[in-house]
């Protein structure tokens, strides 16, 4: 289903794959291992990220936090954004309207 947004569906992907790339063990969510992921091409990477960010978009809209990594990924409906946390760090925010 997925959250309910009003910009470009293609821009928010863009921004929610930047997003969720920015934590640092969001490798974890895959079950890899450090040297994995550092093994895997940039283009690889960039290409999980991107299905990562688009698999999350649709998981937000039924369960509001999910856990990636060392971060949180967390739907807000009030202020129709996707907060991306770690710890009590707001890394990135991406708004939906």
């Amino acid at each position: 289903m997925g959250v309910k947004h009003g910009r470009d569906y293609a821009d928010i992907l863009n921004e929610l794959t930047v997003a969720v790339g920015r934590i640092s063990d969001g490798y974890l969510f895959f079950e890899m291992e450090s040297d994995e992921w550092k093994e895997l091409p940039e283009e690889s990477k960039l290409e999980v990220w991107e299905a990562l960010a688009e698999d999350l978009f649709f998981a937000l809209g039924e369960e509001p936090v999910i856990q990636v990594g060392g971060g949180v990924v967390m739907y807000d409906k009030e202020t129709h954004r996707i907060n991306i946390l770690v710890g009590e760090e707001d890394l990135a925010s991406v708004p939906l309207v």
